[in-house]
């Protein structure tokens, strides 16, 4: 069976790009605070969702809809009110993270397909189980922790299907717990569906420099005429004692393109490309070549490689956990 991939479109523009490409299935989210990838000039209105599944769907494609925030209390009624609007779009599923929200979505939408989304961080078979018999959750979307063979484990341990990242961003927190954004603009990547949102970044010169900030503190420094990145706490660079440097993580991207086929025998049913906020010819040329790895895979035929590096962050890439030696 050939590995499902799914792809990011964070406009109607991208979503139809995608399909075209080859997606086999393909993510997105409401223009609201009930996604987390919630930025102005992203997203999808009612109609433009509901046009975006029409045209996937004839296309043979699926579309997903995450809303994958926690809401806040008292407000509920507006992720209640996407749920119930993704499945009169048409959705092939919804990809949730909030118990409460999965229990309403179980209990009042019971035909609607539920996915349990990254920020729910379920890395183990225990927790993934418990949210399979409590709210019905089909597929889990793994976070980026986990090595190859403790994806093979979890496959072993339930019957509910995994999705894996296999390119684009990282994230050094457990999903969507970034303390470090929150505590610099005061929105949570969890919540808001913001990390370093672009209304608290600035740029300024100073002493010919160029300062990159977020929510007022420096997050890079670069020379004159030197690009400047854009401030993303977790990949700032920064002074402690007598070194400076990207004490976090550096500029890269997640790039697993030469381990599909281990993928695949961990039992993996489908890959998940990041990248809701970029333009639909990264998200063209991004799904041409997974779709065209994957089909080489099941055909038996060598897997084409090194077909990304320019498309990644920096150009620099790293096979993250599932390469990790630092257990």
């Amino acid at each position: 069976m050939v590995m499902e991939i799914v792809c990011p479109a964070g406009t109607p523009a991208s979503l139809r790009a995608a399909v075209k490409a080859g997606a086999h299935t393909v993510y997105c989210g409401y223009a609201d605070e009930t996604n987390a990838r919630n930025f102005p000039g992203l997203n999808f209105d009612r109609a433009e969702m509901r046009d975006g599944i029409a045209f996937a769907h004839a296309n043979g494609a699926k579309v997903l809809v995450a809303i994958n925030t926690y809401p806040r209390a008292g407000a509920e009624a507006i992720w209640h009110r996407a749920v119930a609007d993704a499945e009169t779009a048409g959705t092939d599923a919804v990809i949730l993270a909030d118990p409460g929200l999965l229990d309403h979505a179980a209990k009042h939408h019971p035909g609607l397909r539920r996915h349990l989304s990254v920020q729910a961080a379920a890395a183990n078979a225990d927790i993934i189980n418990f949210y399979a018999q409590a709210f019905g959750v089909k597929r889990v979307v793994l976070p980026r922790v986990l090595s190859v063979p403790e994806i093979a484990t979890i496959n072993a341990e339930t019957e509910v299907e995994t999705e894996v990242f296999v390119f684009g961003g990282l994230c050094v927190m457990a999903e969507g717990r970034c303390s470090l954004s929150s505590y610099a603009t005061g929105l949570s990547p969890n919540m808001n569906g913001v990390c370093s949102p672009a209304s608290h970044v600035e740029y300024h010169e100073d002493s010919g420099a160029l300062n990159a900030r977020l929510g007022g503190y420096t997050i890079h420094q670069v020379g004159q005429g030197e690009p400047a990145p854009y401030p993303t706490l977790c990949k700032g660079c920064f002074s402690t004692g007598d070194k400076t440097g990207h004490l976090f993580a550096d500029p890269v991207s997640l790039n697993a393109e030469h381990l599909i086929p281990q993928l695949a025998k961990a039992g993996v049913t489908a890959l998940k490309i990041e990248g809701r906020q970029r333009s639909r010819a990264y998200v063209a040329e991004v799904v041409r070549n997974f779709r065209a790895a994957v089909d080489a895979l099941e055909a038996g035929q060598p897997m084409p490689e090194g077909m990304l590096a320019r498309l990644s962050e920096g150009q620099a890439t790293t096979a993250g956990a599932y390469k990790k030696t630092w257990r």
